[in-house]
């Protein structure tokens, strides 16, 4: 009996060194959600391998999983990984990819993504989003991110807006697409009234065939909407 229970303990050390000095293969990576890919598989399997100095054939039992994960969520690409090691020494990553909703394209061109923060352009991947003009400034994006988001979310303004206008005393202006008009909506107060006075204006004036009628709408008032006629 203690010969067998000698044995056990002996073999299971035996493939457990065996197991941790096995050698790691070439990084597999999978994305999950959308397949526009702004980062690549070949760009994640780089940054692996750069925060540790090449992780194919080095053995398992050196790596930091830790380390290579914070790597990849340090990408402004990358809004969320996960990196582990199946059984055979494949080293795995998932990889949630950030998600834009709007395009800034000032003196400086990014993404604002889902959740309101920067996001580089990717040169494998162009959202379609509204672009973002005017004056805007990266440390904040509160305002328009709550706008884009809203763009996002709504059917109407996620088929007609085309751009993002902010001045520099932070009105906010849309550009619709097909429209000669400019909407403003001023600060983000009362965001929905003003939304939805701009949907009740708008199927009013197509209507009746009115819409290029106008060069301002502005939605700044409570209540109402003050048109100048062009």
């Amino acid at each position: 009996m203690f010969f067998l229970l000698a044995l056990v303990v002996f073999l299971y050390a035996f493939a457990s060194k065996k197991n941790s000095a096995r050698k790691v293969s070439k990084p597999n990576v999978n994305f999950l959600g959308d397949n526009n890919l702004f980062i690549t598989s070949e760009n994640v399997s780089k940054l692996l391998i750069q925060s540790f100095g090449g992780v194919e054939n080095v053995a398992k039992e050196t790596l930091d999983l830790n380390e290579l994960e914070n790597a990849l969520n340090s990408n402004p690409m990358i809004k969320s990984a996960e990196v582990y090691l199946s059984v055979n020494g494949t080293l795995n990553a998932e990889v949630e990819q950030k998600k834009p909703i709007a395009r800034v394209s000032t003196n400086a061109s990014y993404y604002i993504d889902e959740d309101g923060f920067y996001m580089p352009l990717s040169t494998n991947y162009s959202a379609r989003v509204p672009l973002v003009t005017g004056y805007v400034e990266k440390n904040n994006l509160k305002s328009i991110y709550i706008v884009a988001k809203k763009i996002k979310n709504d059917a109407f303004l996620k088929k007609h807006v085309i751009e993002i206008y902010q001045g520099m005393d932070h009105v906010i202006y849309l550009k619709l697409r097909q429209c000669h008009f400019l909407v403003q909506l001023g600060d983000v107060e009362f965001l929905d009234k003003k939304i939805n006075n701009l949907k009740a204006f708008y199927q009013k004036k197509l209507k009746d065939k009115t819409l290029d009628n106008y060069s301002k709408v502005n939605l700044q008032f409570d209540n109402q909407v003050v048109c100048t006629k062009i």
